[in-house]
């Protein structure tokens, strides 16, 4: 590996230097890593028959959550993860980010589900975030869901803690947004930082992190990494490669947009190239990672390609680091394959091999026809693959002390 150095322009006015790396052909490599430390990881996983059933109450994702469980325990891998009962968020901790002003007005209408408040509006609640009886517990529950499996790493109980059903990462500070009511990533990243001096927050979903960046857009202690789909029209419409933070935070917001039709690999060698970088020069002591399943192929979004083998690869990355590390699930909306790749990964990070064959359990006609835990890639075209990433170089770092920011050549 090559480093090259040169001096551009990166605004009218401001000149950087920046490091050009030419990275060599990156190859798939597995998603285990060594057994015997993968069997000494310590694993949390926040569970309550409450939590689960009140998570189903999402008229978006219907009876998710039960399915993504269910699944899990199927698999028996239960047995490998301690299980913590989440607590269920006061006002006063989800104020550490939201405003008073938007949980006293979610809390009003929770109560008869009112949708014809005419404030409703002012704080994104309607159309994609609609109003239903008893929507505040919701956002109450899966806000303390994150912040328990935070405070468990905070406590080393485990070094990787779960919360499959949270990851909502499009809530604004005084406003719903994209099925999102509460940022419970934010949440966590923010009780991460009582004891952490540097959290970094990587999001894998079809769509841009964009309540999470925004929320840290001015600080250099919390960096941002998401990679997405990004086209015109397409939900939220940030995420650009040029949004890289403001003021103090300026470089510690990274983009990295995408077109249709990605597939593992590729997606992989994106990935890494990224992230390489990113733990070089931002040295995180832990880690909240987005896990968002509408990427899978089959998902009705029809958008990138991938499987959950890929996302491993990218997980199995993360992992290796030996970081504290909270996982957040996001999006997907073919349910059978959200549980599919959700607890794929969770058998990843356990190091337990899973059987192709879909146990027996609740759910298991909504498995049907094959019946088996594979997701096969369709023969969607990669919209990525122009002569651009063919070349060594797929990604290039502008990088001023300390100042990052990504910028892809396709």
């Amino acid at each position: 590996m090559c480093l090259t150095f040169y001096e551009v322009l990166l605004s009218k006015l401001q000149q950087v230097h920046y490091f050009l790396k030419k990275w060599p052909n990156l190859t798939s490599m597995s998603c285990k890593g060594n057994s015997n430390e993968t069997l000494k990881r310590k694993v949390v996983y926040v569970y309550s028959p409450q939590y689960i059933e009140t998570c189903d109450s999402l008229s978006k994702v219907p009876n998710r959550a039960s399915m993504v469980h269910s699944l899990i325990e199927a698999y028996g891998l239960l047995q490998h993860m301690s299980i913590v009962k989440p607590h269920v968020a006061t006002i006063e901790e989800m104020a550490k980010f939201h405003t008073d002003a938007y949980l006293e007005h979610l809390y009003k209408i929770s109560q008869d589900g009112d949708n014809d408040d005419p404030q409703s509006g002012d704080f994104g609640l309607g159309y994609d975030c609609p109003v239903v009886e008893g929507i505040y517990d919701y956002a109450a529950a899966v806000g303390g869901a994150t912040l328990t499996a935070a405070q468990c790493l905070l406590d080393k109980r485990g070094e990787v803690a779960i919360n499959w059903a949270g990851g909502w990462h499009h809530a604004k500070k005084d406003e719903a947004s994209g099925f999102c009511y509460v940022n419970d990533a934010v949440l966590g990243i923010l009780k991460l930082r009582e004891k952490y001096e540097r959290v970094l927050y990587v999001d894998v979903d079809l769509h841009h992190g964009d309540g999470v960046e925004d929320a840290f857009s001015f600080t250099s202690k919390v960096m941002t990494v998401s990679l997405h789909k990004f086209s015109p029209g397409f939900f939220p419409g940030t995420g650009d490669l040029c949004d890289t933070g403001l003021g103090k935070g300026r470089w510690y917001a990274v983009n990295v947009p995408l077109d249709d039709g990605i597939k593992d690999d590729r997606y992989f060698q994106v990935f890494t190239s990224v992230m390489q970088e990113v733990q070089t020069l931002f040295n995180p002591e832990a880690v909240v990672m987005q896990l968002g399943a509408d990427t899978m192929a089959g998902d009705p979004m029809c958008s990138f390609n991938m499987t959950p083998v890929g996302v491993a690869k990218c997980l199995r990355h993360v992992l290796d680091w030996h970081l504290p590390t909270l996982l957040l699930g996001g999006g997907g909306y073919n349910l059978a394959n959200t549980a599919r790749c959700w607890t794929y990964l969770t058998g990843t990070l356990l190091g337990q091999t899973l059987a192709s064959e879909i146990p027996d359990h609740e759910f298991f006609t909504e498995y049907g026809p094959d019946y088996s835990l594979e997701i096969s890639p369709s023969c969607r075209p990669d919209r990525n693959e122009t002569k651009h990433l063919d070349t060594p170089a797929g990604v290039v770092l502008v990088v001023g002390k300390p100042r990052m920011c990504v910028r892809c050549i396709w």
